[in-house]
């Protein structure tokens, strides 16, 4: 299975696959090739609980192409809360500001094979 397909797999699950690097157990989401701190490739996978805190966000109220199956969204950057790196994904059906704010609790809940990751409100 890939690395992309164990993403997914985990994603569903509400859950983000990371890697700890073997040399210097830095954390990093598991996309990377290399350690971001002592540049090895040796790494022990891991599947961290899917929720944290929004830390900027962007409003779509009028949907670009392809996304006119959700509406109005909000694309988000939100830090997890298990590890020290941020992640990004949207939430649907937030028309502004006062629908989602910084610091509000999000969590995954899927993946999207259209859009890539779906975050609920907590």
């Amino acid at each position: 299975m890939s690395t992309r397909q164990k993403f997914i797999a985990s994603a569903n699950r509400g859950k983000i696959l990371a890697k700890k690097c073997v040399k210097c157990g830095h954390v990093m989401l598991a996309t990377f090739y290399y350690c971001q701190v002592c540049s090895s490739n040796t790494f022990k996978s891991l599947e961290l609980e899917g929720t944290g805190i929004v830390v900027t966000f962007t409003i779509q109220t009028v949907a670009p192409e392809g996304f006119e199956d959700v509406g109005s969204y909000a694309w988000v950057v939100f830090k997890l809360d298990s590890a020290d790196f941020r992640v990004s994904g949207f939430v649907d059906k937030i028309t502004s500001a006062k629908d989602l704010t910084i610091g509000t609790r999000v969590k995954v809940t899927a993946y999207d094979p259209k859009h890539g990751l779906r975050l609920q409100k907590l």
